[in-house]
C-alpha cells in the first residue's frame, strides 16, 4: 500500500529566493529550571553567570549562560553578576530569518566577549554596525520583556 504525500499549508510567495509563508498555530511551554534566574536578572538589568564553588577545580571563571553544574567537575555552581561591558569577538546578519525568529531581518547577531568569563555570549546589536573588537555595554528590555535571551542587546560602549 502506498503513502500519499501530506497535503501542503505552504503558500509559495517569492521564486528566487523561494520563500514560503508556512503558518504555525502552536504554542510551546518550557520550563527554565536552574536557569530561571538568569532571566529574571535580565528583567532587573544583571547579567547573572555561574561560577563552580568547587575549591579544587581549575576553572575560576564564569560561565556564560550559566549552567547548573560545572561542565569541569560537576560540583555545584554559583551564582555571580557578571560584566555588562565586553567587545564584539564576531558577528553576522540573518538577512531572511524565519518565522520564529523575534527580531528584524538584518539584526546584526554578535557574540560577546566578557572580562573573566570562559565562554563568549551570542547576542545581538541594538544600535551602530558591528565590527570584531568594537567596546559594547549591555542594554536591557524591561519595559515589555518577553523572559527571552532578546531581553540583553548590546549597544556601542
Amino acid at each position: 500500500m502506498a503513502i500519499e504525500f501530506p497535503k501542503s499549508c505552504a503558500e509559495l510567495i517569492n521564486e528566487d529566493p523561494m520563500i514560503i509563508r508556512n503558518a504555525k498555530t502552536w504554542s510551546h511551554y518550557h520550563a527554565y529550571g536552574g536557569w530561571g534566574k538568569f532571566f529574571k536578572g535580565l528583567r532587573e538589568k544583571k547579567i547573572l553567570a555561574t561560577r563552580c564553588t568547587n575549591s579544587q577545580c581549575e576553572e575560576k571563571r564564569l560561565w556564560l549562560p550559566p549552567r547548573c553544574e560545572c561542565p569541569d567537575c560537576w560540583h555545584e555552581t554559583e551564582w555571580v553578576e557578571a560584566p555588562q561591558t565586553g567587545k564584539v569577538y564576531t558577528w553576522s546578519v540573518v538577512k531572511y530569518p524565519g518565522e520564529l525568529f523575534r527580531l528584524p531581518a538584518d539584526t546584526p547577531l554578535i557574540t560577546v566577549e566578557l572580562d573573566g568569563v570562559c565562554t563568549k555570549m551570542m547576542s545581538w546589536l541594538k544600535d551602530g554596525k558591528p565590527e570584531i573588537g568594537m567596546p559594547v555595554k549591555a542594554v536591557f528590555n524591561t519595559e515589555t520583556p518577553t523572559n527571552t535571551i532578546v531581553d540583553l542587546a548590546w549597544i556601542p560602549a
